[in-house]
């Protein structure tokens, strides 16, 4: 293993997918050990190149945590994802809880007064809509599914009292002409 070998492999694997700091770190020493294994190493021994080419990458700009954050945090509210999921997903990726907090921070700055209040609503919509819940379910099925729904969203993070608002709303609320049958 050699210090261009690990570049290639972060090149490798930049190239294909968006990372953090710590998931190039992560993938790059489970790299080290697989190959270390196979050749009877002690993958100890190269921790310090595997520093090494992350630092390289952050230097280069191939991988910066705070636009990570950025548009990860914009896929996981476009799926519908409440914000205590947004910080621990981001935080299972190995995003540092400062960087986590300024991406939200900057969403919220980014949109008007009045809408920077309803990013939870919204996400809570489309997490119902995205997975058939409350006003998304078929009408003969809402009401002996209502705290099935409730609990869906309670265990995706939203709040009861905004969880219920979502489920209890009707489908002509928020400008869907029919529940999907």
């Amino acid at each position: 293993m050699s210090p261009a070998w690990l570049e290639r492999a972060a090149l490798h694997y930049l190239e294909r997918y968006s990372a953090s700091t710590e998931m190039l770190r992560r993938t790059l020493a489970r790299r080290v050990q697989k190959r270390a294994r196979a050749r009877g190493e002690d993958p100890e021994r190269f921790a310090d190149l595997v520093t090494a080419t992350v630092a390289r990458a952050v230097s280069a700009g191939l991988v910066d945590d705070a636009r990570f954050a950025d548009t990860r945090l914009a896929t996981l509210r476009r799926r519908g994802t409440s914000t205590r999921g947004v910080s621990a997903k981001l935080a299972a990726k190995g995003v540092p809880r400062d960087v986590v907090e300024a991406a939200m921070l900057a969403e919220r700055d980014a949109l008007p007064d009045g809408e920077a209040d309803a990013i939870e609503e919204q996400a809570a919509q489309a997490y119902a809509k995205r997975r058939r819940l409350g006003p998304y379910r078929r009408p003969d099925q809402r009401a002996t599914h209502r705290d099935r729904d409730l609990a869906a969203l309670a265990r995706a993070g939203f709040a009861y009292g905004l969880a219920r608002r979502v489920v209890d709303r009707e489908p002509d609320e928020f400008g869907e002409p029919d529940a999907p049958a």
